[in-house]
């Protein structure tokens, strides 16, 4: 089912998640208390989307470059994004 225009996955989530995990240099972050706490501590100025401010806080917080194509992500100058 296709919520919200959102991605649509070619498989059940499970089966895809599955795939995903097992990809070289693929690896599970979990949502540590560190993570949620610099979620709502972002610098500069960003959207009020909770589930936004956790993929950026994680990648901030492991340094990490993102894959995304949301534009209000990309634009915020505060993380690395391809």
């Amino acid at each position: 089912m296709l919520e919200y225009n959102r991605l649509e996955l070619p498989c059940p989530l499970r089966e895809w998640f599955d795939e995903a995990l097992n990809y070289p240099g693929v690896r599970l972050i979990e949502l540590a208390p560190e993570i949620a706490i610099l979620s709502t501590e972002l610098p500069g100025k960003f959207h009020n989307d909770p589930a936004d401010q956790i993929i950026v806080a994680t990648a901030i917080a492991h340094s990490c470059q993102l894959i995304i194509s949301d534009n209000k992500i990309i634009q915020y100058p505060h993380v690395i994004t391809v």
